[in-house]
């Protein structure tokens, strides 16, 4: 794809200072930018690469001024950082959804039906009475078991397995190896130290634009719904169980687990590493720090814990730096003692 810094510019905004029918095919750090990228500046630690570069062009804030004459056309912005996210943006929605069209082989059940402009990669395979909408990108070795339902502008990267029955919404992405829909773990325990399992007969709901990394697994429910409300961002390598709710807009970093039916609340951010016992509810805006361990319901909004067990956030700081000085704290406890005994004599 090419674009001229001219149509750049109106995308994000921006004033051109230069030449604006300069062509720009590629988006790169100003450090490591050639001929054909665009790049921004907004920390002035990297200024003097700006009369170096040989990007085509460079986004830079109103007010910057610089401080010798350079080569390189500008585009003058409000914000060039957050306009250089959105440049990244609207570029990473031209490539995801660039491809078009069926490849062979691929498989599509009885009584499925799916919108214009979709992609079906090779070997992908879509079971029966599946209802997907318009511009879906189905990558090759996807699985869409039967019954499911998927909204409109939503991607399925390779090795992606949809479980029968599970509805995923609109502008959702889920990254290659996800599971959709796979049982959850129900065994009941038996007399003879066996265990039976019990049919997980629910399904997962994921509602409209969540993104879902690669490798993390959404079971369905036992009975009822498995669901992810909107707004929601998982990491890879997550494990949400049977029954788990998580409440729109909440962020949840790498190789967490959450155990069957939390309930999680809105606009949660939750560090890598965090396991949830079950049953339990976390309130909303709750933030959790990496590799702690939740066994219990966190009743308030906004609260702040880490540790294993978890805590609140600054007294488990506190405590920490306690913990590291025990080995002297013992030492001057057992001389302390030894004084005592002394003094007794």
């Amino acid at each position: 794809m090419e674009f001229t810094v001219n149509q750049i510019a109106y995308l994000i905004t921006g004033e051109v200072v230069g030449n604006g029918e300069l062509k720009i095919n590629k988006l790169e750090k100003i450090q490591d930018a050639t001929e054909g990228c665009i790049a921004f500046l907004d920390n002035l630690k990297y200024e003097n690469f700006l009369y170096s570069t040989q990007a085509s062009a460079v986004i830079v804030s109103n007010s910057y001024v610089p401080k010798s004459d350079i080569s390189v056309t500008l585009i003058k912005v409000e914000n060039s950082r957050a306009s250089f996210s959105l440049l990244l943006e609207e570029y990473h929605k031209i490539i995801s959804f660039i491809k078009s069209g069926v490849e062979q082989p691929s498989f599509i059940g009885n009584n499925s039906q799916i919108g214009n402009n979709e992609y079906r990669g090779a070997f992908s395979y879509i079971g029966n009475n599946c209802k997907i909408g318009e511009n879906v990108k189905i990558y090759p070795h996807v699985y869409i078991g039967d019954n499911v339902s998927i909204g409109n502008n939503t991607i399925l990267y390779s090795g992606v397995k949809i479980y029968s029955e599970s509805n995923i919404g609109n502008y959702c992405t889920i990254h290659s190896g996800s599971i959709i829909g796979s049982d959850g773990f129900g065994f009941a325990p038996l007399q003879d130290g066996s265990y039976k399992k019990i049919p997980q007969v629910g399904n997962v709901i994921i509602e409209d634009h969540v993104d879902i990394g690669a490798n993390t697994v959404i079971d369905c429910a036992t009975m009822g719904s498995t669901i992810i409300r909107q707004g929601v961002k998982l990491d890879n390598l997550i494990q949400i169980a049977h029954n788990v709710e998580i409440g729109q807009h909440t962020v949840i970093a790498a190789q967490s687990g959450i155990s069957g039916s939390t309930k999680i609340g809105e606009n949660c951010l939750i560090g890598g590493q965090v396991g949830f016992v079950g049953h339990i509810s976390i309130a909303d805006k709750t933030q959790v720090g990496a590799q702690a361990g939740i066994s219990k319901s966190i009743e308030e909004k906004g609260t702040s814990i880490a540790g294993t067990p978890a805590f609140d956030y600054k007294s488990n700081l506190k405590s920490y730096a306690v913990y590291k000085k025990l080995p002297e704290l013992q030492k001057l406890i057992e001389e302390l003692n030894n004084k005592l005994k002394q003094m007794s004599l």
